[in-house]
């Protein structure tokens, strides 16, 4: 009898689809180590030409590294100093400002009926009728007490420690990217080293370290050119409104503006219940929510749109999916970190064999 044998690929669909999978549930799993290194090692990448350049002045790397992270972080520090009254005037207005919110959605209910409630009623006749039909007694609800919505003290617990759970993530940023800054080309290096003992291995290993540094390094350029231009001009136009503590808000839009989307989002909703709190005239929270609106298209459409398709050259399905699949994965943390990652799996797609379907489909 004949035997066909029929070779078995090891790399099948079921296998990748399943090392996929575990792929996935690794990183949700290990969040809380993932997302620091990603953001250490992209900061890295960022500040990396700065301590460059402070070498080729003759000053040795790992003082050039404490000059750079420190002038960051005194600059981090004195411009919230500068803001902080403005933020601690945000903050302690929060209680008087969700009373007020509270008390005008009260009187929009009393002074109309919603078609919810009218519904209710017309329900509840169409009940009381049918049960006069049938001699079916009603059923007589149990009064339900009320409980608190809002809870203070769990409030404040919950925020106090999700401050430190940031204060400690930012302190292990911050000892990564003095690390990743401190080794220099030593990691890239070894990877080449590593990569394969032809030299055209090595030579594809070099272009995709080059393309991923290139593209870091432009698109977190293009972040802080775009953030800075929407927080100026975010101040400028609830300066010119009227708007309290304009330059707190401008530079919680700067940072907001960050994560793409969602981002103008939520500084328009912020912006316009602080309108209302302020004004207390629906024109007020028409002006500020549409000059929010209007500064975010026009930035988003003739600059960030502009540069992300010089740098990264991505199709906006693309981008907007991975930001979905990111923001599910790692939450906030995700917003910040789905550009770059998917940025960065492009590169390697376009320059490893058999990865290019995945580079199609992320491009242009």
């Amino acid at each position: 009898m004949e035997r066909i044998h029929i070779p078995v690929n090891a790399r099948g669909v079921a296998l990748t689809i399943l090392a996929s999978v575990a792929f996935v549930f690794a990183l949700s799993a290990a969040h809380k180590f993932f997302i620091p290194l990603v953001f250490g090692i992209f900061i890295a990448y960022t500040l990396n030409p700065l301590v460059v350049r402070l070498e080729r002045l003759r000053i040795p790397r790992v003082i050039g590294t404490v000059v750079v992270i420190t002038t960051i972080l005194t600059s981090a520090l004195w411009t919230a100093n500068n803001l902080r009254d403005e933020f601690n005037s945000i903050l302690v207005s929060l209680p008087a400002a969700t009373q007020k919110l509270s008390r005008s959605i009260k009187q929009l209910q009393r002074d109309q009926t919603s078609t919810i409630q009218q519904m209710q009623v017309a329900a509840s006749e169409i009940e009381k009728a049918t049960n006069q039909a049938t001699g079916a007694r009603p059923v007589v609800k149990s009064g339900s007490t009320e409980q608190s919505v809002f809870n203070l003290s769990q409030w404040l617990w919950s925020g106090s420690v999700g401050v430190v759970a940031f204060v400690s993530q930012a302190l292990m940023v911050i000892f990564l990217v003095f690390f990743f800054l401190l080794s220099g080309d030593m990691f890239k290096r070894k990877l080449v080293k590593i990569s394969g003992h032809s030299l055209s291995s090595r030579k594809i290993t070099v272009h995709i370290l080059d393309a991923i540094n290139t593209s870091i390094q432009n698109y977190m350029l293009m972040m802080l050119i775009t953030n800075v231009i929407f927080g100026l001009l975010m101040w400028i136009a609830l300066r010119w409104i009227g708007l309290e503590n304009a330059g707190a808000w401008a530079v919680a839009a700067g940072f907001l503006h960050i994560i793409p989307y969602f981002g103008p989002l939520l500084i328009v909703a912020a912006t316009g219940v602080s309108a209302f709190m302020q004004f207390g005239t629906f024109a007020s929270v028409l002006a500020v929510t549409g000059a929010t609106l209007a500064i975010a298209t026009i930035v988003g459409t003739f600059v960030t749109t502009w540069m992300t398709g010089r740098i990264a050259r991505m199709n906006t399905v693309a981008v907007f999916v991975s930001l979905l699949f990111w923001t599910w994965l790692w939450g906030v943390w995700g917003m910040l970190l789905g550009i770059p990652i998917i940025v960065i799996v492009k590169v390697i797609s376009e320059h490893i064999e058999g990865w290019q379907v995945i580079a199609e489909l992320l491009g242009e």
